[in-house]
């Protein structure tokens, strides 16, 4: 029986050093970037971000339902969504490093972030969601491209487009050079959780550990300059950024930190959404030009 189990583990290590396992590519940093040192790893203190807040889109996604005592209540992607459906463990990472909380219930303007060093916009609304949706208008652009100007760390997540809209958001990250493509990627049938992780070697500008990320029924992403990809998969950009001004953009093709897949107690599917999570918030911290950290530049 010994035998068997050394020669078991004998072929995993000659599989994986062949190659025979599928990682997506993390696309290093371009020369002179001002992106975090893919060797730099910040410590998981409530010091690293103590004062600075994350403010949570409850506008564009304003979906409500009724809670246990018959009150309207706002869910889907909030931070006091506890259930499947919410942030709260999103909302957990960024309290560790000292972030707070917040939720802008109406239209983004220059004013109303101008507290918030992060600003995060997951799903936006379609009829099938939500029958009142509020669509991204041209001044809501405008107004958070000013924000991101002065230094502010927007973060873009769309969705499939049967579960969000995509045109009226990429009003907001067409001004970056990002493009959310209208198609469905990733797509998931049934038990097929494969066909939704997403292998990531580590070593990057974003993950510098392994992480089997899992995002299920996806868009894509297209770039033009300044923006360029982060992570990449089956020949599509899953993650991309751009700087501008003094701020950084992030998009991300589907709004993958929810509860349902940042539960470690969840399996299946195979991932570590969590862990992956965990590092995605720190390199968000080290964009902000608020991080005192000397090291975070």
């Amino acid at each position: 029986m010994r035998s068997i189990r050394s020669y078991c583990l004998l072929a995993l290590v000659l599989c994986v050093a062949s190659g025979s396992v599928v990682s997506a590519q993390q696309i290093p940093a371009a020369a002179g970037a001002p992106l975090a040192s893919s060797g730099l790893k910040l410590a998981s203190t409530a010091e690293d971000a103590r004062g600075q807040t994350v403010m949570l889109d409850a506008w564009f996604n304003s979906q409500q339902r009724k809670n246990a005592a018959g009150q309207m209540e706002y869910f889907h992607y909030k931070w006091n969504d506890e259930k499947d459906s919410g942030f709260s463990l999103l909302g957990q990472i960024f309290e560790g490093h000292g972030v707070t909380l917040d939720t802008l219930y109406t239209a983004p303007t220059l004013e109303k972030l101008r507290h918030a060093q992060y600003y995060i916009i997951a799903s936006p609304d379609i009829p099938v969601k939500n029958p009142n949706p509020h669509y991204v208008q041209p001044e809501d652009a405008k107004q958070v491209a000013e924000w991101v100007k002065q230094g502010g760390v927007l973060v873009l997540m769309d969705n499939d487009p049967a579960n969000a809209d995509i045109e009226h958001l990429d009003l907001i990250a067409g001004r970056f050079g990002i493009h959310f493509n209208n198609v469905l990627s990733h797509h998931v049938v049934g038990n097929d959780y494969p066909a939704g992780q997403i292998h990531v070697s580590g070593g990057g500008p974003l993950f510098h550990d392994p992480h089997t990320l899992y995002m299920k029924d996806t868009c894509t992403i297209s770039v033009k300059s300044p923006a360029r990809p982060l992570l990449e998969d089956k020949g599509d950009i899953m993650i991309a950024t751009a700087r501008y001004g003094k701020g950084t953009v992030v998009a991300v093709v589907d709004p993958w930190l929810y509860n349902e897949y940042t539960n470690p107690r969840k399996n299946p599917p195979l991932q570590d959404n969590y862990a992956a999570g965990e590092e995605f918030v720190r390199w968000l911290i080290q964009q902000s030009p608020a991080t005192s950290s000397p090291s975070s530049k």
